[in-house]
């Protein structure tokens, strides 16, 4: 299907998939309520927004506990190298406020360094603590980490802990999502067998993006295999969507985060 799609197709698809974000340094209250405005639009609402974790409860109050609009937050984020209790502690303080969604850095530099326990530490410590229907989305630094094999190994290592999604990337570095560590990401997920989500974050900026990420998905799975529990892209904008559903020029500088 996604080969064929029209834009308007894609942009509407890509819609329905998307984790609304801001995590910028200088976020305020009034940002927040602006993000849930921008996640429910005339045509749809996106998956979730992604925010910061002392943002979750002011969300929750302005999406009621029934939104068809996730809220996810981050954890061990960014830098990946915070103490396990911390991340744990910060976990259950996000998801007592109302988070649906946790997205968790792991901690990609000690697993650079050889340290493949910390990431299983990491992972299962705070899997423990996200109960169902709580999803749990594993960042792995791909840019960082550079090397297929690291990217092959720590994608295998966070399924096997419970991750529900794999994501590519915090946004915060050089370089974030692309289609060869999407490419590694997405094959670890068909071998393992395990129903685990895909999320592309950072870089996503066009509907040609969305399209080229979607069909490697559907090319290494199945056409049908794309949806809300199972493919996600992270990004701060909705300019290049919106200008293909509303018939209007492209704005230029349409964001990722």
């Amino acid at each position: 299907m996604m080969l064929e799609a029209t834009n308007r197709q894609i942009a509407a698809f890509a819609l329905s998939l998307m984790d609304l974000t801001d995590l910028t340094d200088d976020c305020t209250p009034e940002a927040i309520e602006r993000l849930c405005a921008c996640a429910r639009t005339r045509h749809g609402h996106t998956a979730a927004i992604c925010i910061w974790p002392p943002f979750v409860a002011q969300a929750r109050a302005i999406l009621g506990p029934n939104s068809p609009v996730k809220i996810a937050t981050v954890a061990n984020f960014p830098s990946g190298d915070l103490a396990v209790d911390t991340v744990v502690e910060e976990t259950r303080r996000a998801i007592g406020d109302g988070a649906d969604e946790i997205d968790l850095v792991i901690p990609y530099r000690a697993f650079m360094a050889g340290d493949e326990q910390a990431v299983r530490r990491m992972i299962s410590a705070v899997r423990r603590v996200c109960p169902a229907p709580v999803l749990l989305k594993a960042i792995l630094e791909t840019g960082e980490l550079r090397d297929r094999d690291l990217i092959r190994s720590a994608s295998h290592i966070a399924i096997q802990e419970g991750a529900d999604f794999l994501k590519t990337s915090t946004g915060k570095v050089a370089v974030n999502a692309t289609l060869e560590a999407a490419d590694i990401m997405l094959t670890c997920i068909r071998e393992s067998g395990r129903k685990v989500g895909f999320k592309a974050a950072g870089g996503v900026r066009t509907i040609g993006d969305a399209r080229m990420y979607l069909n490697l998905a559907a090319t290494i799975h199945s056409p049908d295999w794309p949806m809300p529990s199972t493919f996600r892209f992270g990004a701060s904008g909705l300019l290049d969507i919106l200008s293909v559903l509303e018939d209007r020029e492209p704005v230029a500088g349409a964001t990722a985060y």
